[in-house]
């Protein structure tokens, strides 16, 4: 195995077109609204209902229920904005140490759940298994049936543990292995 050429970072997911249709979005219905309450402010002819509500978003006091509760909205949906533009997305990617080319690679949790799985069904003694791997830790839960749960467990340790380093990950995870009977029936 080689030695990581640099660090390999999570993946982010590509948000520029949707973050500049938002802002474009954005940008033309504030100035649709803004337009609307000059021309109403400015005595032009507007349709009724739209004289209306701007005469009621002008009377209003900063204390109405109508007018918290939409400032409420507004903040929570731009702090849900904030968390999406500065949060990785694809984190069901894990990524693989990088080569001397620059190439990044990675591969999906679920990908390398069914590679440890496979490993580890191959050890002696092991009915069933289970793995879950997330971005810091494998799990292990696998069933027993003829051999000592020691011996498994430790056949289980060595197997997936060398399988982990196998996969080629950037920050190999931590494993846990976990061995019981299966249900008496």
């Amino acid at each position: 195995m080689s030695e990581p050429a640099g660090p390999a970072g999570r993946f982010w997911s590509v948000r520029r077109a949707p973050a500049a249709l938002l802002a474009v979005a954005l940008l033309i219905a504030s100035g649709m609204l803004l337009y609307d309450i000059v021309s109403v402010r400015a005595d032009r002819p507007v349709a009724a209902w739209r004289r209306a509500l701007t005469d009621g978003l002008a009377t209003r006091t900063l204390d109405d229920g109508w007018v918290v509760a939409g400032a409420v909205a507004a903040v929570a949906l731009g702090v849900w904005l904030i968390v999406l533009a500065v949060s990785p997305g694809l984190r069901g990617l894990l990524p693989m140490r990088a080569d001397a080319s620059g190439m990044r690679s990675g591969i999906e949790r679920s990908a390398a759940a069914v590679v440890l799985r496979d490993r580890a069904m191959e050890v002696s003694g092991v009915r069933d298994v289970r793995v879950l791997v997330g971005r810091r830790r494998v799990r292990a839960l696998a069933e027993a049936h003829f051999r000592e749960l020691d011996a498994v467990k430790a056949d289980l340790d060595a197997v997936l543990d060398h399988g982990i380093g196998e996969l080629g990950l950037a920050r190999p995870p931590a494993l846990s292995v976990h061995v019981r009977r299966p249900a008496r029936r």
